[in-house]
């Protein structure tokens, strides 16, 4: 691993402080009675939205994310005492920076999100990637508790850079290595005749 790389690792963790080491609350523990729904809004660029005004204060957004999980399609904030329903237009987080965690073997991908948690690429928190109605690629990054980052436009270009071709299932695909896993990103010619 060269320095360039390491020291890049070293610095987004030194970006986010405690970040990694963050205790969450332990949700899965409480099940309170379902309240219904409370006007927060996450829209597509990650802002928290209370009653239609931005919420600005950073530690307050960071205290609703810690309590926040997917239940099936639907994001709610929960307590010890009562769950309520959230609208979120696309996904909770944002991968806003990559960096290569340094280590022997094969690289491990770690991104930090736009709330500064760094969430490992690996067999636990998987990479997808949907494609829209307009052939655009929307990549996401597992988070927690049903919980998705998507890639912001950058990092996905500095993924692509990572990118190498496999054959996975008999197809070629483009995909990046991280933390044990591959991940297909595109497909990459056309399928391999068997026999």
């Amino acid at each position: 691993m060269n320095s360039a790389v390491s020291g890049r690792f070293d610095e987004l963790v030194r970006a986010v402080g405690n970040g990694a080491e963050r205790a969450l609350p332990p949700l899965e523990r409480w099940n309170p009675p379902d309240c219904g729904e409370i006007d927060i809004v996450i829209d597509r660029e990650g802002v928290w939205h209370h009653e239609g005004r931005p919420i600005l204060r950073p530690a307050l957004v960071r205290l609703f994310a810690s309590v926040l999980r997917a239940e099936g399609t639907r994001h709610v904030l929960v307590t010890p005492v009562e769950k309520l329903g959230i609208t979120v237009e696309d996904a909770p987080f944002l991968a806003v920076e990559m960096a290569v965690e340094p280590g022997d073997g094969e690289p491990r991908l770690v991104f930090r999100t736009n709330l500064d948690d760094l969430v490992p690429c690996d067999r636990d928190h998987p990479l997808r990637v949907e494609t829209r109605a307009d052939g655009e690629p929307r990549p996401y990054l597992y988070v927690r508790r049903g919980l998705w980052a998507r890639l912001t436009r950058a990092v996905f270009l500095d993924l692509a850079e990572r990118a190498e071709e496999r054959v996975v299932e008999g197809r070629p695909v483009f995909g990046v290595a991280s933390g044990g896993a591959f991940f297909a990103l595109a497909p990459a010619g056309t399928p391999k005749e068997e026999g």
